[in-house]
């Protein structure tokens, strides 16, 4: 995977397994089809859009985790009941650790849920 510009300002202060951690993630939200992705310095996060869709989600990477936040994550459909945050008012996030499987086929059908909702 080619770097976002500005990856390895936000990634190298951190945890080498956080950054590998995040630097996977990214990679897998980045492969689906319509999104781009921007390194947001001031969120300090990896924010993704689809042209009709808008902002879709965004990695955030932690000293000890990486969150995968929905921007609008309350009205995503969650069998596997992986997302938190119920205090939140739209959003909803999901927590992964090192060490943890990345759930990839949950992830792309959340992210391909906040597409469809929102094209």
């Amino acid at each position: 995977m080619q770097d976002l510009p500005g990856l390895g300002d936000l990634l190298d202060p951190l945890p080498e397994e956080i950054g590998a951690l995040a630097r996977d993630l990214i990679g897998l939200v980045r492969g689906m089809p319509g999104l781009t992705g921007k390194v947001m310095r001031g969120w300090r996060s990896v924010n993704f859009r689809h042209a009709r869709a808008g902002h879709v989600c965004a990695v955030f990477p932690h000293a000890d985790r990486v969150s995968l936040y929905f921007e609008h994550g309350r009205v995503l459909a969650d069998p596997e009941g992986l997302l938190m945050g119920e205090e939140l008012k739209k959003g909803r996030f999901l927590r992964l650790y090192p060490g943890a499987p990345i759930p990839e086929a949950a992830i792309y059908v959340l992210v391909s849920e906040a597409i469809a909702l929102f094209a």
